[in-house]
C-alpha cells in the first residue's frame, strides 16, 4: 500500500517536470524567439539606411538622413534644423510607415 502511494507520487514528479519543460518551450517561441527576431530586424534596418532615407525617432522627431558616421546620423528636420542622433534611436516600425507609400482611391 505504501508503495503504490510512493510510486503515484513519483509519478506526479515527473508530470510536472514534463509541464515545467513544455512551459520553457513555449515560452521561449512565443517570447523570446520574436523579441530577438525583433532585434534582428531593427540592426539589419540601421545599418541599410543611407543618406536621404526618411526615418522617424524613437522620440518622435520626424527628418531625412543628411550624414551617416560610425554609430550616428546627422538628421535634417523639416525646418532645415540639423540634429546627431544616435544609430539606435531609429524606430523601424514608424520609419517603415513612412516610407511605405499610401493606396488611394
Amino acid at each position: 500500500m505504501i508503495a503504490t502511494v510512493l510510486l503515484q507520487a513519483g509519478g506526479m514528479g515527473t508530470q510536472q517536470l514534463i509541464m515545467f519543460g513544455l512551459i520553457a518551450v513555449v515560452f521561449y517561441f512565443f517570447m523570446i524567439r520574436p523579441q530577438v527576431k525583433k532585434q534582428k530586424d531593427q540592426k539589419k534596418y540601421v545599418e541599410e539606411l543611407k543618406k536621404g532615407d526618411k526615418i522617424v525617432t524613437t522620440a518622435g522627431i520626424h527628418g531625412r538622413i543628411y550624414e551617416v558616421a560610425d554609430t550616428t546620423f546627422l538628421v535634417e528636420t523639416e525646418g532645415g534644423g540639423r540634429i546627431r542622433f544616435d544609430k539606435s534611436a531609429v524606430s523601424l516600425e514608424a520609419s517603415k510607415l513612412l516610407n511605405t507609400p499610401t493606396v488611394t482611391k
